[in-house]
């Protein structure tokens, strides 16, 4: 794979993909890939009610250690997975549980979209836009201000709470903030 580290992120979705996930995960540590589940998170207007498709990945660790052992690894990435080996398969598994665990005092990510937006949390509607910075004419000292100003401002957690509302949490999609 020329030298590259591939990682497959897969959302665990109740009635969509759960009884395959065993399956993807077997099938991409015999090929050398890493796996992360992640939980359904509340985000986007979309057609379907996400509650309906929620999988606590707590449960789903549980049902995986009924066939396979998993022993918990001390990897940190700065993110918010927490890893295990997969004794059986040699593969390293991450979980990412939004919904479950709130991985939120750890979390060190922000995300810059193409647009030049810059989120520090995927649950909340905060936003800094450097693309405005920039057409301002900021010299590079004053886009390394506003970029300190929005990590500083960095909200403590994340507002994913599927029950407790019908709306998401946030009105923007994933694939606008990117990931």
């Amino acid at each position: 794979m020329a030298g590259l580290a591939v990682k497959i992120n897969a959302v665990a979705l109740k009635d969509d993909n759960a009884g395959e996930l065993p399956d993807l995960i077997a099938w991409a540590h015999a090929r050398g890939l890493d796996v992360t589940l992640i939980e359904t998170m509340p985000m986007g207007e979309v057609e379907a009610d996400r509650t309906d498709q929620y999988l606590s990945l707590t449960e789903l660790r549980a049902e995986l250690e009924s066939f396979w052992t998993l022993s918990d690894l001390p990897l940190s990435t700065g993110g918010p997975a927490r890893y295990v080996r997969v004794a059986e398969t040699g593969g390293r598994l991450g979980f990412i549980t939004p919904l479950s665990h709130n991985f939120c005092e750890a979390c060190n990510r922000v995300r810059l979209t193409c647009t030049g937006t810059l989120h520090t949390c995927l649950g909340r509607e905060d936003a800094a836009d450097l693309r405005a910075v920039l057409r301002n004419g900021a010299s590079d000292g004053e886009l390394a201000e506003a970029i300190r100003a929005a990590v500083t401002a960095k909200p403590r957690g994340h507002d994913f709470h599927i029950g407790r509302a019908l709306a998401p949490a946030v009105a923007r999609h994933m694939s606008t903030t990117g990931g």
